[in-house]
């Protein structure tokens, strides 16, 4: 199904667990299906009554509540998405666990080398190579790089204290389009929503962006600001927010200039400011968040134009709420090259 470069490409590109602090592990709920298991895209659908949602979350906890924990995960795809099912964080040796990809070694990701920390948040990244048990034999892995990001505030759940809210994003620079990955992310514990009133988090956004048409990686950075209006829309709350500052960096953590030009048939990248897209029907009683993102450039003649697209996933936690935690997805065509797409998918942990 999916298409990878060849050895001596990949060969190239490469060139340059135990007990662990528990994170995304719990059992599905009866009735919630896995990433692995899941047919079709695996959402939850809201139906835009009052204090539903609108569109759609993915797979995770089947019957969520504001007094509960809740973990989602993305929805399998065609284009590779949703293969992260089972991660956490070894603090013990600064390592993160993560199960079903191929050949990201024996799924222990150390701390990155070049890159170590994106946005604030822990960046990982898989071993280069294998040993062949039998011969001693290298062999080549692919790259795959994790950002993992843990709330300051900690909740006892079960009695033992863990992050308020994390997220994890897992992608691979290695194929000649998307290729394998996932992104988790939850509340550990209850929320407390109002019923008037407004509230604005800030925070960190830090992301991975990857590639269809070409292989490569590179990272993302950005400051974020959320606000949420508790009385109005009757249907789901209205929520706001906007990602500015972008940078943009290459695998190996060195800058990537980026124009001042907005043109997106100009040849040149640049990263806008994310906005969130504003409706009913965005926040659920659960403290779940979705709607829309998007970026505006300009066309050859000048003509305002949709540049980045795509979804945010959130989570309300705490009981003013405190904080939120989140990941979006977009693409775009990247102007940089002809016919490529790129994809950025990007997490958030923002406080009150």
């Amino acid at each position: 199904m999916r298409t990878i470069v060849s050895t001596a490409a990949l060969l190239a590109l490469l060139a340059g667990c135990g007990d662990g602090e528990p994170f995304f592990t719990e059992e599905p709920e009866p009735g919630t299906e896995s990433p692995t298991d899941a047919e079709g895209d695996g959402e939850t659908e809201g139906t835009n009554d009052e204090g539903s949602l609108a569109g759609d979350l993915p797979p995770g906890t089947n019957d969520p509540s504001s007094t509960a924990s809740i973990t989602r995960y993305e929805a399998t795809d065609e284009v590779g998405g949703g293969y992260v099912q089972d991660a956490y964080y070894v603090a013990a040796d600064d390592t993160f666990y993560v199960d079903n990809l191929a050949f990201d070694g024996a799924n222990v990701y150390g701390r990155g080398t070049n890159v170590s920390s994106m946005g604030g948040y822990a960046v990982y990244e898989g071993v280069e190579t294998v040993e062949d048990s039998l011969t001693g034999a290298l062999i080549d892995q692919f790259t795959y790089r994790a950002i993992y990001g843990a709330s300051e505030n900690s909740v006892l759940v079960e009695g033992e204290p863990q992050p308020a809210t994390q997220f994890a994003i897992v992608r691979t620079g290695s194929y000649v389009d998307y290729g394998f990955g996932g992104f988790i992310y939850t509340r550990n514990g209850e929320v407390t929503l109002p019923t008037t009133g407004q509230a604005q988090f800030t925070g960190d956004y830090a992301g991975v962006r990857i590639f269809d048409g070409i292989t490569g990686l590179e990272y993302t950075r950005g400051d974020m600001v959320m606000a949420i209006d508790f009385e109005d829309f009757n249907a789901g709350n209205g929520v706001t927010g906007h990602v500015i500052n972008r940078e943009l960096f290459d695998i190996n953590g060195n800058r990537v200039a980026l124009t001042n030009d907005y043109n997106v048939d100009g040849g040149r990248i640049f990263l806008p400011d994310i906005n969130l897209v504003v409706g009913p029907g965005t926040m659920s009683d659960d403290g779940e968040l979705t709607n829309g993102v998007f970026t505006r450039g300009y066309n050859a003649t000048g003509a305002p134009v949709d540049y980045e697209t795509g979804t945010y996933y959130a989570v309300l936690s705490g009981d003013g709420p405190d904080e939120v935690v989140g990941v979006m997805v977009m693409t775009s065509e990247d102007p940089r090259y002809e016919d490529v797409t790129v994809q950025e998918t990007g997490g958030f942990i923002l406080y009150r």
